[in-house]
């Protein structure tokens, strides 16, 4: 009794090194073309080239940003002008985007008062929508637009990463 047939032994030899062909192609293809992009920093100097219209607005905003690969979730937060430290009204992510090709683009809920500091709304929890379009530069500093809600035209906007707020998260994540 013959249990080594030359046709099953071929065919099985056949079978695996297709597998194992397709699996080099796959794995080489995957090492060459599908690269996950280049992490941000986690905080950003948000400062604005223009007033907002009708608007105490501060000059520098913090934009924090989580990133997982390709999508991002971020607040923007005031600040103190004082002691350039973060204020704690808004600690959860309200912007929601992607990152593709050094591009950035975010858009979401801010509240009222961290964009203007004269907000003469009676409910402190006035939101305004928001969207903001930047490119990654050199350097990691970034550079783009805001629209706000009720405003016709978009304000230019530069952020540079804030290292002392990264060091305390780095410092915090241990």
């Amino acid at each position: 009794m013959n249990h080594f047939n030359f046709k099953s032994i071929s065919f099985y030899g056949v079978a695996i090194c297709s597998v194992l062909l397709l699996f080099k192609i796959v794995t080489n293809y995957g090492e060459n073309k599908l690269k996950a992009p280049l992490p941000l920093k986690q905080s950003y100097r948000l400062i604005f080239g223009e007033k907002l219209p009708d608007c105490n607005q501060p000059d520098i905003a913090i934009l924090n940003i989580h990133q997982s690969g390709v999508y991002l979730n971020g607040s923007l937060l005031a600040t103190n002008n004082n002691t350039q430290q973060t204020s704690n009204t808004e600690i959860h992510p309200t912007l929601s985007g992607r990152y593709k090709n050094k591009n950035i683009s975010l858009s979401g809920q801010v509240l009222n008062s961290v964009l203007c500091k004269n907000a003469n709304s009676k409910n402190k929890k006035d939101y305004k929508t928001v969207n903001i379009q930047m490119q990654v530069e050199k350097q990691d500093n970034l550079s783009g637009q805001i629209t706000v809600s009720g405003m016709n035209k978009a304000i230019k906007i530069s952020a540079t990463p804030n290292q002392k707020l990264d060091a305390s998260v780095k410092l915090n994540n241990y």
